[in-house]
């Protein structure tokens, strides 16, 4: 129904749009200035629109003139804590805070394609239920939001969700990729507090060192992965932080680590938390110490079914062209809350490509980087595309709809 020049006249206003929210980005699950934004933005269509009780979330249906399934197309709307270091004219405005994962972008592109949309409203056979989500980058905003109903927006459970990612390296602007079954990994953390017995540097053996045994938990860890791991189902343990006392000459009564922990299986991600504890205890008694261990599953791996992510890359071959689009080998191991989405009902993530004019995607800053620049021209190409996907899903599950309805209409008439 839609292709990529239908989106090409909404360039303008969306870059205008990304750029007003790329000035003030705010962080977390509250984000009242964004939500306004977008709020404004969409207030000239014809949308059902609800916001969130325990973040600042916007939900807007869009019905279609004929009966069919509710599909859902998702933006994340927050942003990180990075000051920002690009030089753009249109740069943060608040100290400590950027768009560095090209949330702007997102958010942007479901405007985009909420007005393509809305646009052929009478032809859309289903509905489309637009989810802008706060609270991506660590706090599970995904996760609220279905807990407040999300997936139900419609009257009913959608049949399928698509959700777009744009990169600042990796990929020319406009080229999308994705791939079927896990294309990003689970994100879980820990933190650990050894607790020991100080002392004096000069005697040693009158103190129980924290210090040294969380220096062995954190490199046995490593150890024990490579040796305990499958290699075909990996895992990656990077310990970010290590802190432990303030004097050369004395021992600390305790040590403290935080880490972060990728894996790629929901069993990986259950070998490893098995893995993590039995270490560190199997050290701390070692050691004569104790290790307080704080556990956080956070996200799940990010799963493609294979029906879905052959639909997601047809789709883009059609609207971009077979040139414009990459089967990606093997898991990325950034992660997503969209998989608490895609661990409901069916559907898709993929990545769009937004490396800036004149840079080299194999060298470009990084997503996450204070220097990294994302190209505003993905903003039609991301507009088109969850466009597109939602209106071939509408048609891929209109017999799911129709079966559905039957049912409600037998369980009515006391059937």
């Amino acid at each position: 129904m839609f292709t990529y020049d239908d989106a090409l006249p909404l360039a303008d206003e969306l870059t205008a749009l990304r750029r007003d929210l790329h000035r003030e980005p705010e962080l977390g699950l509250h984000l009242p200035r964004t939500q306004r934004k977008v709020l404004d933005a969409l207030a000239d269509l014809p949308l059902e629109i609800t916001t969130g009780k325990r973040l600042s979330s916007v939900t807007a249906v869009l019905r279609g003139g004929r009966p069919g399934p509710a599909v859902l197309l998702r933006a994340d709307m927050d942003a990180l804590p990075v000051a920002e270091d690009t030089g753009l004219p249109y740069a943060s405005e608040v100290p400590g805070v950027m768009h560095a994962c090209g949330h702007d972008l997102h958010t942007a592109g479901l405007v985009g394609a909420a007005r393509l949309l809305a646009a052929r409203r009478e032809e859309l056979a289903g509905d489309v239920v637009l989810m802008f989500q706060p609270g991506e980058e660590g706090d599970g905003g995904a996760g609220i939001m279905i807990e407040e109903g999300v997936l139900d927006a419609a009257g009913r459970r959608v049949a399928a969700a698509y959700g777009l990612h744009v990169f600042s390296t990796q990929l020319p602007t406009g080229m999308a990729a994705t791939r079927a079954g896990t294309f990003l990994a689970a994100s879980d953390a820990f933190d650990a507090v050894v607790v020991g017995r100080g002392g004096h540097g000069s005697m040693p053996h009158l103190t129980r060192d924290p210090l040294v045994a969380a220096c062995e938990m954190v490199t046995a860890l490593q150890t024990r992965v490579a040796r305990e791991i499958d290699v075909n189902d990996p895992a990656v343990i990077t310990v970010g932080a290590l802190h432990s006392g303030e004097a050369r000459n004395v021992v600390p009564g305790r040590a403290e680590f935080r880490a972060t922990v990728r894996t790629y299986s929901e069993t990986g991600r259950v070998a490893v938390q098995a893995l993590v504890e039995r270490t560190l205890k199997g050290i701390a008694l070692a050691h004569g110490v104790d290790v307080e261990l704080t556990y956080d599953r956070q996200y799940p791996p990010t799963v493609n079914p294979a029906h879905e992510a052959a639909y997601a890359l047809d789709t883009a071959r059609e609207l971009l062209g077979p040139h414009a689009v990459f089967e990606v080998p093997t898991p990325l191991s950034g992660s997503e809350d969209f998989s608490m989405v895609l661990d409901e009902v069916p559907g898709a993530f993929v990545g769009v490509g937004a490396c800036p004019p004149g840079a080299d995607p194999a060298t470009a800053p990084v997503n996450h980087s204070a220097q990294a620049v994302f190209d505003d021209a993905a903003l039609p190409v991301q507009a088109a595309l969850l466009a597109r996907l939602a209106t071939g899903a509408m048609e891929r599950y209109a017999d799911t709809a129709a079966d559905g309805l039957a049912g409600a209409s037998a369980r009515g008439s006391g059937a």
